[in-house]
């Protein structure tokens, strides 16, 4: 017998937040910030992603409450609001890793 089901509001904001990161551009930004915090020029730098497209994707990180932002001069530092993606993208890596291997 099947378990409770979740609440409609608690799948689409399920939905939501899985789809801020359904972008192959803001999941390398989190790789990057599971890290530890950069600014966006460091982003830019070390993803070699034009600076347009890395604000861009960290605002919709940050719109979905999963960056933070703070300003300190004219400079913009981002950093993920819980320490706890790092073990959603090791649970996701064991997930596609078992994946590949029963396809071999």
């Amino acid at each position: 017998m099947p378990g409770t089901v979740p609440a409609a509001e608690t799948v689409a904001f399920r939905a939501q937040f899985f789809k801020a990161l359904s972008h192959p551009i803001r999941l390398r930004l989190l790789d990057a910030l599971l890290t530890g915090e950069s600014s966006v020029q460091g982003l830019q730098k070390a993803l070699n992603i034009d600076q347009p497209i890395v604000s861009q994707q960290l605002a919709r990180l940050r719109a979905n409450g999963i960056v933070v932002s703070r300003k300190e001069g004219t400079t913009m530092f981002y950093a993920v609001t819980d320490p706890r993606l790092r073990d959603l993208q090791h649970v996701v890596k064991r997930i596609l890793d078992r994946r590949r291997r029963t396809r071999a």
